[in-house]
């Protein structure tokens, strides 16, 4: 095991509603934790009831996240007010949140340190950079902070 790899494999949920940006996230975070599990929802009203196991969640057998990767701009249910909602949650308020959107509004940089991320984080434009960012993310959240949920 490298310094970089997490002790247990880490489940992320990745809230975006872009199909592409699912698939390259995906594939970044995967090159550099291959054991990692990442699940999808497609907009903030499909991850609550990921995270809540409703509807067509009702059955899932994983855990809940270790993190959050969540896009603002979604419809039905946007990233700001489901950010709202599962920090108001007594049940999920632990699950740390990564902003990841193509924003850099500061406006909703303040607004999601506001509503309680943890993190805020501007969509980098190509790949390898998409790359270093999820392997410093992964880096962060599970080889240096002490996560709630996590064993230490």
């Amino acid at each position: 095991m490298t310094d970089q790899t997490p002790s247990k494999p880490i489940h992320i949920l990745l809230v975006d509603d872009d199909e592409d940006d699912r698939f390259l996230t995906r594939e970044a975070f995967q090159m550099h934790y291959p054991t990692s599990q990442i699940s999808f929802a497609e907009d903030g009203e499909d991850m609550l009831d990921f995270l809540e196991r409703r509807g067509v969640y009702a059955d899932e057998k994983l855990p809940l996240p270790d993190l959050i990767l969540l896009d603002l701009n979604m419809p039905r249910k946007d990233g700001r007010e489901a950010l709202r909602e599962i920090k108001a949650s007594e049940k999920l308020r632990h699950i740390p949140i990564v902003v990841l959107t193509t924003s850099d509004a500061r406006a909703d940089v303040e607004t999601s340190y506001f509503n309680g991320a943890n993190s805020f984080i501007t969509k980098p434009p190509t790949f390898q950079r998409l790359s270093e960012v999820t392997k410093t993310i992964g880096q962060y959240w599970f080889n240096v902070a002490t996560v709630c949920g996590q064993e230490v």
